[in-house]
């Protein structure tokens, strides 16, 4: 092993132990499942904000956008990012302050127990099918971000697939064990910052080594469809595919996925005043408009360093950060520590979502689940060891469905998205705006939702043509339809739900 190996080393192991420690500094404060899972509704506005983003970002954020700009090109990664940007501030302007307003009232610290208690469902049915969406989405999800570690570490120092991606799942299982959502919170503040130093030292690198700015341009202007926001660049043939207004809307479509989102609803629900929601909406929506930017402009960077040969040309898209860290941790020891900072920021990206969704799993299954569906009787400490164990199994279940290095973290972490925001959406944004809407409905644009996101992706989409659009699109709109629908179908709500509905009102 090179010095130049042993300071980007160096890097990540104190990155690591920075992250344990935080879990090791809030493992005293859970003192019951409300501060496990929320944090006790005492979440700062600055921690809410970048815990929510950061958690929202994952691997695909340093890995999944610049491989697709990469190898294709701006427009799949342009349409994607500004779906995701539109969606990120909507969700925080309409969603963050009513749900944080009418889950208090409720008491409700999951968004399954959310929704169980918003309609009232005593047999907590809607409970228990939420907590299951959740873990079959989550399993795949938490996977690909066990994958994304592997990677890393495979592709710098060579190091077998599997040990890395085991090693990586043991840190993240480890802080998240020891402290609960606080450190959970607390880590992914701390890692958007890693990622901001990533990204901003990656492209003016990139850029530099590419030959400058009117280089990467030329080189960009140079590819067939490769600048184009309606076509894509054919990396084989050389020439450019036109994309549809429907494909188009379908990619942009990803922002609808952020109201279904459990991992990123619940920072909404830990903030300690809704008030400041307003403040966290701005930080985020910044952050995350400038951070998609600068990745997707990172795979264009890549595309020009490995035209002019500074770079070699990458079959997998997915490892451009790492590629050009390796080649910034050639020029000394300092710069090694650098590229340390830099990769230590695509394990901020994995970890953050992958830590997120743990908890989240943990609480639909003990909390959901276990308790309010089969009625299994645990105090505090039972139902705090039960989220760990459920930790522990997701967690295995995750490296078992990781194994293969070959696996694109893109497409694992978009068709888990989908499965979200199909199942949840509708529901979430009618659960919250629509006074009308009863159980009924609301189980049944679940279920139909959650269904079609394996009908289109496995069944519809392969057939092309005009059907070769984004899952989440069609199960979303068939989620709306059923739980409209068979709202007005149904019995009304009772006079109780009504009034719940009406207090939950957010301040001016």
């Amino acid at each position: 092993m090179s010095i130049y190996d042993i300071c980007i080393t160096i890097a990540i192991i104190v990155y690591l132990c920075m992250m344990l420690y935080i879990g090791y500094r809030f493992s005293k404060s859970n003192s019951d499942t409300e501060d496990f899972y929320l944090g006790g509704r005492k979440m700062g506005p600055l921690v809410t904000a970048m815990s929510a983003e950061a958690s929202d970002m994952s691997s695909w954020l340093l890995m999944g956008l610049p491989g697709v700009a990469y190898l294709s090109g701006i427009c799949d990664a342009f349409w994607t990012a500004a779906g995701l940007a539109v969606g990120t501030w909507l969700n925080w302007y309409f969603v963050s302050r009513k749900l944080r307003v009418y889950s208090s009232n409720l008491n409700a610290i999951t968004i399954p127990d959310y929704f169980a208690k918003r309609f009232h469902d005593d047999r907590n049915v809607i409970n228990a099918i939420a907590a299951v969406i959740i873990v079959i989405f989550f399993v795949p999800y938490t996977a690909s971000g066990f994958a994304a570690c592997g990677k890393l570490f495979n592709t710098l120092f060579g190091i077998d697939y599997m040990t890395a991606m085991i090693v990586s799942a043991i840190v993240i299982i480890s802080y998240t064990l020891m402290g609960g959502f606080k450190a959970v919170c607390t880590t992914d503040l701390v890692q958007s910052i890693v990622m901001t130093v990533a990204l901003v030292v990656v492209v003016g690198y990139g850029i530099v080594q590419a030959g400058g700015w009117g280089a990467v341009m030329d080189n960009a202007h140079s590819l067939a469809g490769y600048f184009s926001v309606t076509q894509i660049h054919d990396a084989v043939g050389g020439g450019a595919v036109d994309y549809s207004p429907l494909t188009i809307a379908s990619l942009f479509a990803w922002g609808l996925g952020y109201f279904g989102m459990p991992h990123i609803l619940v920072r909404f629900m830990s903030i300690e005043d809704e008030k400041k929601l307003v403040f966290s909406r701005r930080i985020a929506t910044v952050w995350v408009i400038i951070s998609m930017g600068v990745a997707i402009f990172i795979g264009v960077v890549g595309n020009a360093m490995s035209a002019n040969g500074s770079m070699a040309t990458l079959a997998d898209g997915e490892r451009t950060i790492m590629t050009i860290a390796g080649l910034i941790s050639k020029h000394g020891v300092l710069p090694s520590l650098v590229a340390g900072v830099i990769l230590a920021g695509i394990l901020a990206a994995t970890m953050s979502t992958a830590d997120s969704q743990l908890l989240t799993a943990a609480s639909g299954v003990t909390e959901n689940l276990l308790k309010d569906f089969f009625h299994v009787r645990m105090d505090n400490k039972r139902s705090l060891n039960g989220a760990r164990i459920t930790i522990i199994i997701i967690s295995v279940i995750a490296v078992f469905l990781a194994q293969d290095p070959n696996s694109n973290v893109f497409k694992i972490v978009s068709f888990a998205w989908a499965g979200f925001g199909g199942a949840f959406g509708a529901i979430m944004l009618l659960s919250l705006f629509w006074r009308r809407m009863n159980l009924q409905g609301a189980l049944a644009g679940m279920v139909t939702g959650g269904a079609m996101v394996f009908i289109w992706k496995f069944m519809v989409r392969p057939m092309g043509g005009v059907l070769d659009i984004y899952e989440l699109l069609p199960s979303f709109v068939v989620s709306l339809i059923f739980a409209v629908v068979v709202s007005l179908l149904t019995k009304a709500p009772d006079q109780t739900i009504t009034d719940e509905f009406d207090a939950a009102k957010v301040s001016k």
